[in-house]
């Protein structure tokens, strides 16, 4: 449905973390073509019915008509690099100054949670320039945000091996103790990758903390090893992008699969672009959903000096990736959803009774259509609205056209034509 349709009204937003009262969504449809009412209360969907017929539980209750909207599971952000996010068009050289990265991952979070993501994972160097300066503003960031949208830190050191390697060894450790989620880094930058790789996941068995590598998986024999080394390990390892797995031979990458599988190893695609500058394909996302790997896709890069564009929507991703790759809407929406809160270790969400209350209203009724032309979206959190963007859609009249029904404005605020 255009975005020329008339906006819901606003509803009042809920005070507290994870909303005082009840929001009852009136009138949203489902995927499945249901039309539905659906009571949210405490940050998880209380009860769901045919349309009109819930009614607002006693006491406090906001209302949200839905009429006209999609209404799905949040999607949720896996990989951005917030420390470096928002810096393509500034002077001289990333300031790594504690002021100077909140305010941008906090910008790029609210960026990305306006789309509609309501958890995101950011990773965030540690040592050489940035020290753990980076590491403390995500932190104070991530508290800024609590209430708004879940962010989790990655921590990334550049060496781990060797003698160089072990102020990074020393400093990732610390990271974990100041607060870090996650460890990580790229292995493909060490002298030793297979050594690096060992590294972090020693430091993660530790701290029994998630592993999230950023690696371009190009070389079988060290993504053989890495997976042998991860088989096992909780609560999980994750590598992305993966790129290099495109560039292999289709049975040399089955068997690769094969073996992340059997490893339970997940991976994250960055269908908008990578991290590094210029575009050398993406992880064989088909290849590896048929070999049993749980896909993910995030955004990667958003605006930095490798790569100066970039939205960090999710819908975008997947958009690219039924575009693109040859996946069906749902399967492309749940890379971005379903497939990557089980990345970030976030429980599943659907929408019935019972789950968390992280969804996205999207103006449409099919998800092809939202993944084409989604520009009106409210983003509910934790049971309560915590973003809302609209968009409506104006066009001239046309002299003498036949009026054939479609859905159009064709005047502006206040009545007047449009010149």
């Amino acid at each position: 449905m255009p975005d020329s349709q008339p906006q819901p009204p606003h509803s009042p937003t809920p005070s507290g973390a994870a909303g005082s009262g009840a929001l009852l969504l009136s009138g949203a449809r489902l995927t499945d073509g249901r039309t539905v009412d659906v009571r949210l209360h405490g940050g998880r969907i209380e009860a769901v019915g045919t349309a009109g017929s819930l009614t607002p539980p006693a006491g406090r209750v906001d209302l949200l008509d839905l009429t006209g909207h999609l209404l799905l599971p949040a999607p949720a952000e896996p990989h951005v690099h917030g420390d470096t996010a928002l810096t393509a068009d500034l002077p001289g050289p990333v300031s790594y100054a504690s002021a100077d990265v909140q305010r941008r991952i906090t910008e790029a979070a609210l960026l990305q949670l306006g789309h509609g993501a309501t958890a995101l994972r950011a990773h965030v160097r540690v040592g050489d320039v940035a020290g753990l300066d980076a590491l403390r503003a995500v932190l104070r960031a991530r508290r800024s945000l609590r209430g708004l949208v879940e962010l989790t830190a990655v921590a990334m050191p550049r060496m781990l091996t060797g003698v160089a390697g072990a102020d990074g060894l020393a400093v990732l450790r610390e990271a974990v103790k100041m607060g870090a989620d996650v460890v990580g880094g790229c292995p493909d930058l060490d002298p030793d990758p297979a050594g690096y790789a060992e590294a972090v996941l020693e430091v993660a068995a530790e701290h029994g903390c998630p592993v999230d590598l950023h690696t371009d998986a190009a070389d079988p024999a060290r993504l053989t090893r890495l997976a042998a080394m991860a088989a096992g390990l909780r609560p999980g390892v994750t590598l992305g992008p993966c790129d290099g797995l495109g560039r292999l031979p289709a049975e040399a990458a089955s068997r690769l699969a094969e073996r992340l599988a059997a490893a339970g190893v997940g991976v994250v695609c960055l269908p908008q672009g990578g991290c590094e500058g210029p575009d050398e394909g993406m992880a064989p996302v088909r290849l590896l959903r048929a070999a049993g790997v749980r896909v993910a896709a995030g955004s990667g890069a958003l605006r930095d000096v490798a790569r100066p564009v970039g939205r960090g929507d999710p819908l975008e991703a997947a958009y690219q990736l039924a575009a693109r790759h040859g996946l069906r809407p749902e399967d492309a929406y749940d890379a971005v959803s379903a497939a990557a809160r089980a990345a970030l270790g976030l429980p599943e969400v659907r929408v019935e009774a019972g789950f968390p209350a992280e969804l996205l209203a999207v103006r449409g009724d099919r998800l092809a259509g939202a993944l084409s032309l989604a520009y009106s979206r409210i983003v509910v959190h934790r049971g309560r609205v915590v973003a809302r963007t609209s968009a409506v859609r104006e066009y001239g009249d046309a002299i003498g056209a036949p009026d054939l029904g479609l859905p159009r404005q064709g005047r502006g605020e206040g009545g007047e034509r449009l010149p």
